[in-house]
């Protein structure tokens, strides 16, 4: 289960099951509710925590609309602090889920409908109260107009009906799908009276009606934007908000180059960031600002599911159509090379879409993978059924020949053969060439090894380094052969499998199946997966779907890192307890008067 972002980020988690329909403060897929209906605030958090302060954070795309509900457009970071939804999804509690917007929720024990009944002080930041119809309104909207995704992930709810003044009926069709109640309470909810009369489909820079604690002060346009806390907003006395979104005001700063943006960190014109590039982790911070702790570089083990990072093929590109051609061009990335002589050895490789969790495939199949794999024998590849599925590897003698002669003999079995130096298919005539198109500059000293090889197999691979605009643009229009991605899972999979991998959505603009599988196998696959009604069952059909796409070589898996890596300047403060699934630093942390005044002073004297 993932909440839809247009720049496919991480998932947030929820489902339920209950004996009877009867309110609840809150709904859980497998057992009991950590938070008791009467609890005050999450464990996470400080509930004094002092409000207050202006940060800075770091954007890394140029914004040019505030609608990221449709394909057009690049939406601003951090839109999110502007909304709320139904239900909030706890850091710390997997499959867990409490009302918000929503102040209870009832469904049957079937599950064929949830209701939600809407808190009466929940307003829209122009002081009009959030209502049903808003609900109604922001599901039917999002379906007609919105991201493609919207139309997948919510295609199973037949309507939203109003029950009561404040309660929204959603019914469910299709076979019992546990989470269509949760993916229910994921709906953005939009204010119907703001978007009538405009059009929803359009790129606007018009600050939007929100309900979320903050809205926007100031921006400019692709550069920076700043939001404001609405102070005293109706949200901060429940508890899934207490003791949360602690800065007066939150301003992001475009910068489209990492180097750059390490400088302006270094300067002191952002207060926090993630470190992504593994070379400046090792070497960049030894300036004098962390020296004497006045920035501090931490880093945290992360306990979420772990992306699958990896090289992808367009497989609707002609050439990379043959199964054993994609296989072969895996042979040619030698990561342990590249984390030995370049990531300084803090990699592991990824060896499943759901690293990091037991949805993960591993060893043969089980029984009950055997199960619903056997009727589809005859049409997946036998390793599927006889192989642990690893990625070509070099750590047995560090030498990458064995597995480029490898790759040879696949491309030969797929009737490409080196003439001149060039690879060249004995049929057409046509040259093995391709582009690898990236975002990131860092990335480059990444692919170059990878491109060096392909270039011993006679395959001419192009790099290309584009802004993050035009990537978005050419990766949701399918318009590359290669790139780099980030495909996030959640320990929840459903519905969003058919957005990433089902045959209805592989020739959609804008929609996740990035690669372009067509494959009825892996459609009956997910279906098992949203149809599973116990955990036991969600995990052996999620582990017999990685299975199909691993074999399937769609991806070349490359590298992930079980923590993160973070530095801020030394300004802020923090719960004692961490949220188990995330850092929290916009929502939980806060400044600290005493360390701001110190570091300011130090800045005073420069």
């Amino acid at each position: 289960m993932h909440r839809i972002s247009l720049t496919l980020t991480a998932p947030l988690i929820f489902a339920a099951t209950l004996a009877q329909a009867e309110p609840k403060h809150g709904i859980s897929m497998y057992g009991d509710l950590k938070y008791g209906p009467n609890f005050e605030h999450y464990e996470y958090v400080n509930p004094n925590a002092p409000k207050g302060g202006a940060i800075k954070l770091r954007g890394v795309a140029p914004f040019d609309t505030f609608n990221p509900y449709v394909i057009k457009g690049t939406p601003a970071a951090g839109l999110g602090l502007t909304t709320m939804g139904l239900v909030d999804f706890p850091r710390d509690e997997v499959f867990s889920a409490y009302g918000e917007i929503a102040e209870s929720v009832e469904m049957p024990a079937d599950r064929s409908w949830v209701e939600f009944t809407l808190r009466p002080e929940a307003t829209w930041h122009d002081g009009k109260q959030i209502s049903v119809e808003d609900v109604i309104f922001s599901l039917n909207v999002l379906r007609e107009k919105g991201l493609p995704a919207y139309r997948h992930y919510y295609k199973n709810i037949v309507e939203a009906k109003k029950t009561g003044e404040r309660t929204v009926r959603f019914t469910f069709s299709g076979p019992k799908n546990l989470e269509l109640p949760l993916i229910s309470g994921q709906l953005p909810i939009l204010p119907k009276h703001y978007w009538q009369g405009r059009d929803f489909n359009a790129t606007t820079l018009e600050p939007p009606i929100g309900s979320g604690p903050y809205k926007i002060k100031s921006f400019d346009a692709g550069r920076q934007i700043t939001y404001e806390r609405i102070k005293d907003h109706w949200s901060q006395t429940i508890p899934t908000r207490k003791g949360q979104y602690n800065f007066d005001k939150i301003t992001y700063v475009i910068f489209r180059d990492m180097s750059v943006s390490f400088e302006a960190f270094k300067a002191g014109e952002f207060d926090y960031q993630t470190e992504y590039d593994t070379k400046v982790w090792m070497e960049g911070y030894t300036f004098p600002a962390v020296k004497k702790k006045q920035v501090i570089k931490e880093r945290i083990p992360d306990a979420n599911p772990q992306a699958m990072q990896a090289f992808v093929y367009n497989i609707r590109r002609p050439i990379f159509q043959d199964r054993r051609v994609r296989e072969a061009l895996a042979y040619a990335y030698d990561f342990e090379w590249l984390n030995k002589n370049i990531m300084y050895d803090q990699f592991t490789r990824t060896n499943s879409y759901f690293e990091n969790t037991e949805l993960a495939s591993r060893g043969l199949p089980s029984a009950g993978e055997l199960v619903l794999l056997e009727p589809f024998r005859d049409q997946l590849p036998k390793e599927v059924f006889e192989k642990e599925y690893n990625p070509p590897s070099t750590a047995g003698d560090g030498s990458i020949r064995q597995n480029l002669r490898t790759a040879r003999k696949l491309l030969e079995e797929a009737g490409w053969r080196v003439k001149n130096g060039k690879l060249t298919h004995e049929n057409t005539g046509e040259l093995f060439t391709f582009e690898i198109i990236f975002r990131q500059a860092n990335l480059e000293g990444r692919i170059a090894p990878f491109v060096a090889n392909l270039k011993r197999l006679g395959i001419e691979a192009k790099m290309r380094l584009i802004d993050t605009s035009q990537w978005i643009n050419r990766v949701m229009n399918y318009e590359f052969d290669m790139t780099t991605r980030i495909i996030a899972q959640s320990d929840s999979p459903g519905n969003e499998q058919r957005e990433f991998w089902s045959s209805e959505t592989a020739d959609r603009p804008g929609g996740r199946n990035t690669i372009g599988i067509k494959d009825p196998v892996v459609d009956q696959l997910i279906e098992k997966v949203i149809s599973a009604e116990d955990r036991q069952s969600l995990v052996t059909a999620t582990r017999a779907l990685d299975r199909v796409l691993l074999w399937g070589h769609y991806v070349i898996p490359q590298y992930h890192i079980a923590a993160d890596r973070i530095a801020y300047w030394n300004r802020f403060d923090r719960p004692a307890i961490k949220a188990k699934y995330a850092i929290g630093f916009l929502n939980t942390w806060w400044i600290d008067p005493a360390k701001d005044a110190a570091l300011k002073a130090v800045r005073k004297r420069r």
